[in-house]
């Protein structure tokens, strides 16, 4: 952060920049601040009475973020959405494939040293010939619908506020029930939020077509693991891969990680991408130059749908 503010210094040379060590400083820098970059907790707020612009490291923000007071203070919160996309979209991509020619199958009798040309437990799917639905198309849902055209898939989209022009049918979320049933793959590329909040359940679940594959890479509480390994074991779809999990970790003693058909990522789609830290900041400057210069910020949240 030190690093950080020197370098906002340099490229606009007019503000005044503190960085809080502790809660402390922060109580004494909020009472004064226009703009803040990080979190202010609750107990903090009643003293950011000059706070305008609130600008998030997150793109989807940990459970509590947005409070009730926050929501109704008058300052503009800012994500980084759009940072990940490229990140996260081939993550999404390397889970197809793996799931599409039935990866763990092959790795597990690798590990047994076991030359076994009949391993796989399902038959592998033509992704030219598979329909992919999408839910959630911001940018890791766009960049992953670009990826799926690529490799020949029917891609089809739900989306409540689309942002950007995209070359894939999307629809509104009422839709959803109808269109599960079309598609070979469901991604999940959600925000948590109240509306998403463990959407994923025996009810979606029942609704995707027989031998589906499931993608979970949005947000662990978008999904009801339970009712996913009921889904799973009935044979109702043939696959899942994870990234994100409602409890994290995945506690040792979960099903989850010993179904042979379900792929596990410890949330690691950007872990140590080397390009994302330098993303946030140009998102941060950009956004604080825009905020002095008073013009449109970038990635405004609507903070009572908490993105």
């Amino acid at each position: 952060m030190q690093d950080w503010a020197t370098r906002l210094a340099q490229h606009l040379p007019e503000l005044e920049i503190s960085v809080a060590a502790d809660e402390t400083a922060a109580a004494v820098a909020l009472s004064s601040a226009d703009a803040g970059y990080g979190w202010v907790p609750p107990h903090l707020l009643s003293a950011a009475s000059h706070l305008r612009l609130l600008q998030s490291p997150y793109a989807g923000p940990f459970a509590g973020f947005y409070y009730p007071q926050l929501i109704e203070h008058p300052l503009t919160v800012c994500n980084v959405r759009g940072i990940y996309s490229d990140h996260i979209a081939q993550h999404i991509a390397m889970y197809m494939l793996a799931l599409a020619r039935d990866l763990p199958s092959y790795l597990a009798a690798q590990r047994e040293g076991r030359w076994d040309t009949a391993a796989r437990q399902s038959p592998y799917l033509d992704l030219s010939q598979a329909t992919v639905l999408i839910v959630g198309l911001g940018g890791i849902g766009a960049e992953t619908a670009r990826i799926c055209q690529v490799f020949g898939c029917e891609v089809l989209a739900v989306e409540s506020r689309l942002e950007q022009a995209v070359d894939v049918p999307v629809h509104a979320p009422d839709e959803l029930l109808d269109l599960l049933g079309r598609a070979d793959f469901v991604i999940s590329t959600l925000p948590h939020t109240p509306a998403t909040e463990m959407m994923w359940n025996t009810h979606t679940f029942a609704a995707m077509r027989p031998g589906a594959r499931f993608i979970n890479i949005g947000r662990g509480m978008t999904t009801r693991l339970a009712d996913l390994v009921a889904a799973l074991e009935s044979g109702h779809l043939a696959g899942a891969a994870l990234d994100v999990f409602e409890i994290e970790p995945l506690p040792a003693e979960h099903a989850l990680w010993r179904m042979p058909n379900v792929i596990i990522t410890p949330h690691v789609a950007i872990a140590d991408a080397d390009n994302i830290t330098e993303r946030r900041f140009e998102i941060l400057l950009e956004n604080v130059r825009r905020f002095v210069a008073n013009e449109p910020l970038l990635n405004v949240v609507d903070k009572a749908l908490w993105y």
